[in-house]
């Protein structure tokens, strides 16, 4: 033991009580190590300890206790040397490295970026990440935005939950706090502690964790992935992919619900993977869309009330779990697009709601920050560091997770200041305005930031108004979203197949109208999860009549869905004619699929995919009024639409009919010069959809013409609730 023959460099009582009441915005000032006359002073703050001894290279010096758990000591040395400490709390000491000793891991670059709210990649710098230095040195780094704060101390399973060792120190008027600890690895909890400027000490769930607890449990967790992806071909050819002229059709699902083990509990996501991914590739789907896979409390939610943006859900697994699912599916050739929620978040206490204790990512105006009908506070579009921090998650979902997509929930509540409030409740715009002015121009930086640095992705829009230009590009002043829902054609045309066949004739323009506006945007044609709960029954149950007809009611609707123009998305459950409403505490009724009937719509459901995806008419020009054309849309005695599909040149041409009454059509005329050209590919009465016995009414026949010399041109014998496609022979 080398005694101490120095004193150490001072510091003022003052500033030691700052140090150890976690008031002090550069710890490292005061700890650790520092050169000064006559050796090395160190510091140490080790609350409840019985002693501290400093080892390196010299040997050991024994350190003194100096103030309310800080040891103070003077190294034999003229530079700052390598070493660690001996902590004993009244029993054998524990070497452990010091935290003190280190440079700050945020560089110059990144604070400029974060205060400027342009740091594309901010999940690279804020958060925890696991460090490996030379030396064998490993530990974590955390970093934390709370500007507001008067000290930001770290709290984790490594200190016992007991933060008083280990504060952090503010970097420059960055608003971000810093400190990396040795020793510490992948799943270690911790939680920031934040001291208010009132006094009061919150403790915080890391807003840029990418890993957390499984709930009910709070905390974060450091998470160092070591997946090698393998889906580099898939990858490759997406970023040459223009999604607007491709297929697209997705299967919207529920993790947790889709399938449950016997015990009720849920799958993890290898296990998903190991049933989900042939599932989809044998039903021919080409995307996938999952709702909110992001870290959420409350699993009846659905995952729309975020805690932790950057983090995949604990409870079926850790973040590699997720990567794994993603690269499987890509593998097998299907698309994820993943449901996200920039809108508005969670009032937990312990995560983002009034972070340092102002409101950080709310807005403070309470007319702006709290959303009436969800019950949630609405991010703070004005402020640039939080319109850095949505649209850098946005990135971290495309990047990190390869994710292809992402559906934004609620755009029309973002895009609205009196959206869902009364008169008086909301503050207009800057123009007297109701127009979200600052909302608008995070969607813009997302999309245009997204689409600049992965090539291929899609953004889609959940926007229910006329909002001119959802889909038109931000250098065109549009909002830049690649496709929107079509909520229109949606609850049209599930209002015209609500009625009975006797009264559609009355309701006819429902079906129709979507084709006025076709072109107006990118769309999407969604039957979503929203169209299945609280009281508004399955897909299936929407229908009229008995059995029978509701069955044969839903394969005519979902034919004339995926050739309708658009790209169809399809919630889980409806593909095999799910009867109960859906409910996210129990899985589908898988059961189901051992009845004809219902396999039957589960074959159709492949066929339909199948076709559409080698049907280039059927997609290609979805974007293009050319790419679409009336036969009959004015034929409301009978009940029935036609219509023709084109994929540009050198693609053949698909018609479809569908027969929305109950009586059969059997000289349905096309209009179409020689009959023989066309073959039937797909029609949704056959007797292996039904299972009835019913038979295949449908087929094409030549009516000759009229008048000598004339050719004979092509009729339809279409069924009842039946939709049939034909196409054009090459």
């Amino acid at each position: 033991m080398t005694p101490q023959s120095q004193h150490p460099v001072p510091v003022p009582t003052e500033e030691l009580d700052l140090l150890v009441s976690g008031q002090h915005g550069d710890p490292h000032a005061v700890l650790g190590a520092h050169p000064g006359p006559g050796g090395v002073t160190v510091r140490a703050l080790r609350p409840l300890a019985s002693s501290v001894t400093v080892r390196g290279a010299w040997g050991e010096t024994a350190l003194t206790h100096e103030h309310e758990g800080v040891w103070v000591g003077v190294l034999p040395v003229d530079e700052v040397p390598d070493y660690r400490l001996l902590v004993a709390y009244d029993g054998e000491p524990l070497e452990v490295d010091d935290p003190y000793r280190f440079l700050p891991t945020v560089r110059e670059m990144d604070l400029h970026l974060i205060n400027e709210g342009r740091h594309e990649l901010l999940w690279t710098v804020l958060g925890a990440h696991v460090r490996h230095y030379e030396g064998g040195v490993s530990g974590t780094s955390f970093a934390v935005w709370a500007p507001a704060a008067r000290g930001v101390r770290l709290i984790s399973e490594v200190n016992g939950w007991d933060g008083r060792q280990h504060p952090m120190r503010q970097l420059g008027t960055s608003g971000v706090w810093e400190l990396f600890v040795p020793g510490v690895g992948s799943g270690t909890a911790y939680k920031f502690a934040i001291l208010t400027a009132e006094g009061r000490w919150l403790e915080k769930a890391d807003p840029m964790a990418s890993w957390a607890e499984v709930p009910a449990a709070t905390a974060s967790k450091v998470y160092e992935s070591t997946h090698t992806w393998a889906d580099q071909e898939w990858m490759e050819a997406r970023a040459a992919k223009q999604p607007v002229a491709e297929a697209m059709s997705v299967y919207e699902m529920h993790l947790a619900s889709w399938k449950k083990h016997h015990d009720g509990s849920m799958w993890d996501y290898d296990a998903l993977a190991d049933d989900l991914v042939g599932y989809l590739a044998d039903l021919a789907f080409t995307h996938v869309e999952l709702m909110p896979v992001m870290q959420h409390p409350f699993g009846g939610s659905w995952g729309y009330h975020v805690t932790s943006y950057f983090a995949p859900d604990s409870r079926f697994g850790d973040p590699d779990g997720f990567r794994r699912l993603v690269d499987r599916l890509h593998q097998a050739g299907i698309g994820v697009i993943l449901d996200w929620v920039p809108g508005h978040f969670a009032t937990d206490e312990w995560a983002l709601a009034r972070f340092d204790g102002t409101p950080l990512y709310e807005d403070p105006n309470p007319q702006r920050g709290w959303h009436k009908e969800w019950g949630s506070h609405i991010f703070n579009f004005g402020r640039p560091e939080v319109r850095n921090f949505l649209y850098a998650n946005a990135i971290y979902w495309l990047e990190e997770f390869h994710a292809d997509g992402l559906r934004v929930d609620g755009v029309a509540s973002m895009l609205y200041l009196d959206y869902s409030r009364e008169e008086g409740e909301w503050t207009p715009n800057v123009h007297g305005g109701r127009e979200n002015l600052e909302a608008v121009q995070f969607l813009q930086e997302m999309n245009a930031t997204a689409y600049k640095r992965v090539p291929g992705i899609v953004t889609i829009a959940e926007e229910s108004t006329s909002w001119p230009g959802v889909t038109r590009p931000t250098s065109a002043d549009g909002l830049g979203f690649g496709f929107k829902w079509n909520m229109g054609w949606m609850h049209d045309s599930l209002d015209y197949v609500a009625h009975e066949p006797v009264h559609r004739a009355h309701h006819h323009g429902e079906m129709t109208f979507s084709l006025v506006y076709a072109w107006s945007e990118n769309y999407v044609l969604p039957i979503s999860h929203d169209e299945v709960v609280h009281g508004k029954g399955s897909l299936l149950r929407k229908m009229p009549g008995d059995r029978w007809q509701q069955l044969a009611n839903l394969r005519a609707y979902l034919g004339f869905m995926w050739a309708h123009p658009g790209k169809q998305l399809l919630f889980m459950g409806a593909e095999m004619g799910q009867e109960s409403e859906w409910a996210e505490s129990r899985e589908l009724d898988w059961w189901l699929l051992d009845h004809p009937e219902h396999r039957g719509v589960h074959s159709l459901v492949r066929d339909l995919n199948r076709t559409y995806v080698g049907t280039p008419a059927l997609w290609a020009l979805d974007h293009d009024p050319s790419g679409f054309r009336w036969i009959d849309a004015n034929d409301a005695g009978r009940n029935t639409f036609s219509f023709v599909r084109h994929g540009g040149e050198g693609t053949p041409d698909l018609v479809c009919v569908t027969n929305f009454s109950a009586i059969p059509h059997h000289d349905y005329r096309l209009g179409l010069p020689a009959a023989g050209e066309w073959e039937e590919v797909l029609n949704t009465d056959s007797s292996g959809y039904t299972g009835s016995g019913v038979g295949n009414l449908g087929s094409v026949v030549a009516v000759p013409g009229e008048h000598v010399g004339q050719p004979a041109h092509a009729d339809v014998v279409v069924p009842p609730l039946a939709t049939v496609w034909l196409r054009r022979r090459p």
